[in-house]
């Protein structure tokens, strides 16, 4: 079911924007919302004139409330259900999880790949404008790591979609405050914070990156109108 956070009436939104052509008034839709990556980019958007309407597709509902905010609480296994409400400018997929949080590899597939995909399927079926989609950095469907593999196959099924616009951003070291933090991240944070400095000319693109930076670089490359297959790895999306 949809669930407002809040609703003013005496503030019509989309109205205001209709009255002020300079100022788009989009929709967008955001599956992963509250990981690091996704839950910035909800703070994005519901910030951004430019946008009118998020809607947060969730396993349980957000704890953030704010007017433009419409949050649908679903089982995604029925996401099928819910086509209807993926209708707007702009998807953005910030779906994931680590081994540690989903050591079921059938059920980390679902999450990262299967989740995703159909999430895409939808959106080329309704006619949103644009994509976008978090990987990682060496994404490979040929890869003989089973994450790199699993993100390289989904880069690949994404791209045979023949979407109108598709934003595929690969980033390193995601750093920046978790929900859960695991001890293996902490150290990893402390690792790269060493050697990141020495990271230099073709192994700027291994440094570590800030989940509020892959954000901001998602939001901005929303606002732009290019069509076709776009590809990001993590030196590039800094440069957004």
């Amino acid at each position: 079911m949809f669930k407002h956070t809040i609703f003013i009436p005496q503030f019509n939104y989309a109205y205001f924007c209709a009255l002020k052509p300079n100022i788009m008034a989009y929709k967008a839709i955001i599956a992963g919302a509250s990981g690091l990556i996704g839950s910035n980019l909800v703070n994005i958007l519901l910030e951004a004139p430019q946008y009118a309407e998020v809607l947060v597709i969730v396993r349980k509902e957000l704890s953030i409330q704010h007017k433009k905010l419409v949050q649908l609480v679903i089982n995604f296994d029925e996401l099928d259900k819910h086509t209807e409400a993926i209708k707007g400018h702009a998807v953005f997929s910030c779906l994931g999880t680590t081994k540690s949080q989903t050591p079921d590899k059938k059920l980390y597939r679902k999450i990262d790949y299967d989740y995703p995909l159909q999430m895409a399927q939808i959106a080329k079926q309704n006619g949103v404008d644009q994509f976008h989609v978090v990987t990682a950095l060496g994404a490979n469907k040929n890869s003989s790591t089973f994450y790199l593999k699993l993100k390289g196959e989904l880069e690949d099924e994404l791209q045979k979609l023949g979407l109108k616009t598709l934003h595929i951003y690969q980033p390193s070291m995601l750093m920046g405050e978790r929900e859960r933090n695991h001890w293996l991240e902490k150290m990893a944070t402390g690792i790269f914070k060493v050697i990141d400095p020495l990271l230099v000319g073709g192994l700027k693109k291994y440094r570590s990156i800030k989940g509020t930076t892959v954000a901001h670089a998602m939001f901005k490359k929303s606002l732009e109108s290019a069509t076709g297959t776009f590809i990001y790895t993590s030196d590039k999306i800094h440069t957004i």
